[in-house]
């Protein structure tokens, strides 16, 4: 039986989830949640903070609670209580993604929306020296033996970085074009200055391209010459023996060069026995004193043998 109090639909819970309802706060979404992992520390990460934590949000269906287009004024008067509980969630989101120093000021705080302006008008101050510090690691940063991929990803963010502290107004007549063509124009420049020298070759090459390449092309070029450099070195350190193979060879002719040496040096330092006066041997091995082996032929008699065998082969 439905109760005099319940409201229209036949009872006192909704028929139906929608989860397309901002105020419905999914089972998963809860006030202990991290929708952010790096914490706001102050002006120098704002931006980026609050560009990823605008994201968060709208992914979550929450945006609205801090940007002002759903306040509890718009909600019906049977779902403030639900407003209310999904607030509380996003608070809680906002809180656990700024750092404790900051964290003091806001703690009290209980409305979204109220810790999403204040940390705004807080944090979101430009000055000279912010823009300075960016301009300056820009032109600072070298590839210094990192990839090439990674070196690019710092510089497009710092580039990111700086295009968000000095963004233009947003115009689309004609003389537009000059503006963007230079800004085009300097990034290249600066991705191509911080390069290794071993990509001089590729970076001229580049440059005398008419028209220039913008810098995305430019990385193209040279994430190409990164792998044909890397390929190139492989295929040398795979092929030890080859590049030993000099080396080998010197050190074997030197070796038999310093033998060759050796030898002749020898010849000018020649034993020579004296009491035969025959080379090659010292006194002590004389046969003639000493005794001669049992097989023993004197030379004379070895050369009328040779003699012999070769006239009766002929």
């Amino acid at each position: 039986m439905v109760g005099s109090n319940d409201p229209p639909g036949g009872s006192g819970k909704d028929d139906a989830i929608n989860f397309d309802d901002p105020l419905c706060v999914h089972p998963s979404d809860n006030a202990t949640t991290t929708i952010f992992t790096v914490k706001l520390t102050g002006n120098e990460n704002f931006r980026i903070w609050r560009s990823y934590m605008s994201r968060a949000l709208k992914a979550k269906n929450k945006l609205g609670f801090v940007d002002g287009t759903f306040k509890k004024d718009f909600a019906e008067t049977t779902k403030v209580s639900k407003w209310e509980r999904a607030n509380v969630v996003v608070c809680s989101w906002l809180l656990s993604s700024i750092s404790d120093s900051i964290y003091a000021s806001h703690a009290y705080s209980d409305n979204a929306q109220e810790i999403w302006d204040n940390l705004f008008e807080t944090y979101n101050k430009v000055d000279g020296s912010v823009v300075f510090n960016v301009h300056q690691r820009i032109n600072s940063l070298k590839q210094s033996g990192i990839s090439i991929s990674d070196y690019f990803n710092k510089l497009d963010a710092l580039w990111k970085e700086f295009d968000g502290l000095t963004s233009l107004t947003e115009c689309t007549c004609e003389a537009a074009v000059k503006p963007d063509d230079h800004a085009k124009l300097m990034k290249l420049m600066q991705f191509l200055s911080g390069l290794d020298e071993s990509y001089n070759q590729v970076k001229s090459h580049i440059l005398l391209m008419d028209p220039l390449p913008n810098v995305k092309t430019a990385f193209s070029i040279i994430s190409r010459e990164e792998s044909l450099q890397r390929n190139g070195s492989l295929s040398n350190d795979s092929q030890p023996i080859s590049k030993s193979q000099p080396a080998a060879y010197n050190s074997s002719f030197n070796n038999r060069f310093s033998s060759g040496n050796t030898r002749n040096k020898n010849k000018s330092q020649v034993v020579q026995c004296k009491n035969c006066g025959l080379k090659w041997h010292s006194i002590e091995k004389c046969y003639k004193i000493i005794g001669y082996p049992k097989d023993f032929k004197p030379r004379n008699e070895l050369n009328q043998n040779n003699q012999s065998k070769n006239f009766n082969a002929n």
